[in-house]
């Protein structure tokens, strides 16, 4: 993509653009190289002026270096304790094994909103899919959150959680975010969960 380009981008949305100069904040953190490709634009100039003010407009890296860009890799460099450096990731091992951590992201720009929309709040993601909401891979929303940590000294998603495009081993949906616990019970990290889906195995018993 020509420099020029790249600059009309970034006046048009401002902070909310995480373009290759932005991204070099973490580029130095992860330690990883800092020689990248830039893609060409995937969105109409009509697209991206309707998304100026909600949305953040992301470049995305398959890798770097000899790197993937995935969940693993960024988990590897900024950990799961918040008492030896921040930001970090919340201190859970369930998702080890599982196949949606090692996803990279695709050489491409990504469109994702910043704020959680009021109306989608405390809906199962089934009808928010039906209603045609179409949920971020979480190493999208991983990689917009450090990203935007190290370049504009910003909080996304601080106290929500988001749907994901994931799913675990047994289609249980994945959802990210909620850096703080506004309780205090849970240290700071970027949080990876699930949402267990009712299965054959979910009874009760009596207690009498």
């Amino acid at each position: 993509m020509e420099r020029s380009t790249i600059d009309r981008l970034k006046q048009l949305f401002g902070n909310n653009f995480i373009g290759p100069d932005e991204l070099k904040p973490l580029l130095e953190r992860l330690g990883w190289g800092t020689e990248i490709s830039v893609p060409d634009m995937n969105y109409s100039m009509e697209q991206l002026e309707a998304c100026v003010t909600d949305y953040l407009l992301v470049m995305g890296l398959p890798c770097i270096g000899d790197k993937t860009v995935n969940i693993r890799n960024l988990r590897e460099v900024f950990g799961v304790d918040p008492d030896v450096s921040e930001p970090c990731f919340y201190n859970q091992d369930w998702y080890m094994h599982e196949d949606f951590i090692d996803q990279p992201l695709e050489s491409r720009w990504y469109l994702l909103r910043k704020e959680v929309i009021e109306a989608s709040r405390a809906v199962m993601p089934e009808q928010l899919m039906a209603d045609s909401y179409a949920f971020p891979s979480a190493i999208l929303c991983a990689w917009s959150f450090f990203a935007c940590w190290f370049c504009y000294d910003g909080r996304l998603w601080y106290h929500d959680f988001v749907w994901c495009c994931d799913t675990d081993h047994n289609g249980d949906r994945i959802y990210v975010g909620k850096y703080h616990d506004v309780d205090g019970v849970n240290k700071n990290g970027f949080s990876v969960h699930r949402h267990l889906a009712l299965r054959q195995c979910y009874a009760a018993v009596n207690c009498l």
